[in-house]
């Protein structure tokens, strides 16, 4: 018997092997999926993490916890002043930092970098807001410097570093160049600086209770912003995702494989503020009440809309729900998969926020002036993205004159003392922002009382203080059961110990 030379079949083996290997390489390898990440790649992503929003019901919950929709399948805890904890994750920031390093130029570099800062400011900010204090030298930090356990910093540091941060942004994008995987402004680093600035105005409003401190410097340093830096100054500026009719990009709440398009009834709370100033802006929120047509009344009647009030019991809205009395969404939301864009910090916002600094006298500037533009941004806002039809305006389009006229009358009866202007601003605000900015009114609300939204403790779910909207969300309990000494430290520094949703952060007293 002849031996087989076993070098011999280890060689074919080997053979056998590469070969396979390379024949499954090759029919399990997509040609249209890129093998390396680049910057564009990890930009999108986190551009997206800020300005997309869920869709179907999830898109709908900020807009019951202000008031500015009723749910009709059942009690929500939003709707009825229910809060649990926040989500502190910050995932969609861990690899930041790889889209400077691959930038193919300084100038790019720059643009990248000063994204990764505003990105960084943004979330700190919206979870500061919501939480009180919160991680922020520490954060990130646990791939680059191995901290996994990061401490709490106090809330007026975390403010203090977010405004840090936006101003090293502006500074990095007037270096930068034009950069990839922007699908909101296209990598333009000057309109990128618009929105640093403008954001950084509407932080600094939110310390409006915190002037006095001199670390903060607020009003010279709102002013100074205003003055001297790029900031919005048209509807094309605002921080927002413009939909369309392709798959995953089209409005949030689209009738197509959307089984919740019936349950929203249209708040009272908005449908009342707007007939009261016969503004048309109703007929493009709602619907007329089918029983108010069946009666006689015209669909540009603004009489034939009727608001809900969220805060009746869920059985009375369940009754009003088989009445059939009531104003549901305008068809623009649920029959065009484009709607309109989504914004998270629109031009009109910036207005009411440069109009409530005006009237507070940080800046010398007339406040009714800011407070018509808001107005006027929000309805051209409104009428640019909806079709001239009637099913999307009830006949009563926004049209050019009447813009024009509204704004007059609400010029005229703009009030004149300092109180009346904050709640006519905040107000206008908030009706600018009907299922838009997400939660933004409720800080408002919270910072200033305006809207003055109705509390009934009979429907609460704010037990321990029923006739009260709570002041904050809870830390999460991954927070508890794996950083439990420094977010115990935190609670008992801030609120004695008693992570409640009804306790004072620093920013409220």
């Amino acid at each position: 018997m002849k031996l087989i030379n076993i070098y011999s079949v280890i060689t074919l083996l080997s053979v056998l092997v590469f070969t396979s290997c390379s024949k499954f390489n090759d029919i399990n390898t997509n040609p249209e999926t890129p093998e390396k990440v680049n910057s564009a790649m990890i930009a999108t992503r986190i551009i997206l993490a800020m300005s997309n929003q869920p869709g179907q019901k999830s898109f709908m919950q900020p807009y019951l916890l202000t008031k500015q929709i009723a749910w009709s399948e059942l009690a929500e805890g939003y709707q009825y002043n229910g809060f649990g904890t926040m989500d502190m994750s910050l995932t969609f920031l861990n690899d930041a930092h790889f889209m400077e390093e691959f930038a193919v130029n300084e100038e790019q570099k720059n643009a990248y970098k000063g994204l990764s800062h505003f990105a960084r400011a943004f979330k700190l900010f919206e979870l500061t807001m919501a939480l009180g204090d919160i991680p922020y030298a520490d954060a990130l930090m646990g791939e680059s410097n191995k901290l996994y356990f990061p401490k709490y910093d106090s809330q007026k540091d975390v403010f203090m570093g977010v405004l840090k941060e936006l101003d090293q942004a502006d500074v990095l994008f007037s270096k930068g160049a034009k950069f990839e995987g922007d699908p909101v402004f296209g990598g333009d680093p000057n309109k990128w600086r618009k929105l640093v600035n403008s954001f950084a105005l509407n932080i600094l409003v939110q310390l409006s209770g915190k002037t006095a401190d001199a670390d903060l410097n607020v009003i010279p340093r709102f002013a100074e912003i205003l003055n001297n830096k790029p900031v919005f100054g048209a509807n094309e500026d605002s921080f927002q995702l413009i939909r369309s009719d392709n798959s995953g990009q089209t409005y949030p709440f689209y009738k197509v494989s959307n089984s919740f398009v019936i349950y929203p009834m249209v708040s009272s709370e908005i449908i009342d503020r707007l007939k009261t100033n016969q503004d048309r802006r109703l007929f493009y929120f709602a619907k007329p009440s089918p029983v108010k047509i069946e009666s006689g009344l015209k669909a540009s009647d603004f009489n034939a809309y009727q608001g809900v009030d969220p805060s009746l019991a869920f059985s009375n809205l369940a009754a009003i729900k088989k009445s059939n009395d009531y104003s549901q969404l305008n068809f623009r939301y649920t029959e065009l998969p484009e709607g309109e864009p989504t914004q998270i910090y629109g031009y009109s916002h910036f207005c009411f926020v440069v109009a409530e600094a005006a009237a507070r006298g940080w800046v010398n500037q007339p406040a009714v002036d800011w407070y018509k533009k808001g107005i006027k941004a929000s309805m051209e806002f409104m009428a640019n993205h909806t079709p001239n039809e009637d099913r999307f305006h009830n006949g009563m389009p926004l049209d050019a004159a009447y813009v024009e006229n509204a704004i007059m009358n609400y010029q005229t009866d703009f009030p004149a003392n300092l109180e009346g202007k904050i709640e006519a601003i905040i107000t206008q605000k908030y009706l600018a922002s009907f299922l838009q900015t997400k939660t933004a009114p409720y800080f408002d609300y919270r910072r200033t009382g305006y809207p003055k939204w109705k509390i009934n403790p009979a429907s609460s779910m704010n037990t321990d203080a029923l006739d009260k909207m709570p002041l904050r969300w809870r830390y999460p309990s991954l927070e508890y059961n794996y950083n439990s000494k420094n977010v115990n430290e935190a609670v008992q520094r801030q609120f004695d110990g008693q992570d409640d949703v009804n306790k004072k952060m620093w920013l409220l007293k």
